[in-house]
């Protein structure tokens, strides 16, 4: 347990945060080494492809000793500068692989951003169609409660005291 935690620790230290580091530098110099960018490219487009295939690997081939800290050392590989694996790799695998399928990678792209946008756009419809109608039920409950409200009854006065006794003495006074 400590061995993988120890792994992951490293593959994000040394795959991901020190990779990010360099290509950080690389952006903001005041001249930017074209090349250098071009590797860093290259670099995240390889751990992209890294990062998807890794669930179908850890469940193909994970159970083969040390696969973990060769997916560590892979990582090293691809930017230890006297190794140029990125080179080699994106050169060598992923680019001509890429470019052959390109147009059909393009195509699927483009359906699924058009599904995606369909479905966003119905969604939206559902929800905007379900609040109003939850509006619509609490706007009719509101007002059915004022309408069964019973009319305020007005304030019972109480009868004056000075004015009763007044009348009441006058009354005595007249007898």
């Amino acid at each position: 347990m400590l061995g993988y935690m120890l792994n992951r620790l490293l593959v994000l230290l040394l795959a991901y945060l020190y990779p990010a580091y360099e290509c950080f530098k690389s952006i903001e110099k005041n001249k930017p080494d074209v090349e250098q960018l071009r590797f860093w490219c290259q670099y995240w487009i390889i751990i992209a492809a890294m990062t998807v295939w890794d669930p179908f690997g850890d469940a193909l081939i994970g159970w083969l000793p040390m696969y973990s800290e060769t997916k560590l050392v892979i990582c090293v590989y691809l930017w230890y500068p006297k190794t140029q694996g990125t080179k080699y790799i994106y050169e060598s695998f992923l680019k001509p692989y890429i470019s052959k399928h390109e147009p059909e990678i393009d195509r699927t792209l483009s359906e699924f951003k058009t599904r995606a946008g369909d479905s966003a756009a119905l969604y939206f419809q559902r929800v905007l169609a379900y609040a109003q109608t939850r509006s619509f039920d609490l706007l009719q409950v509101l007002m059915s409660q004022s309408i069964q409200r019973p009319p305020p009854q007005e304030p019972q006065t109480k009868p004056d005291i000075k004015a009763s006794a007044a009348t009441s003495s006058a009354g005595k006074k007249s007898s």
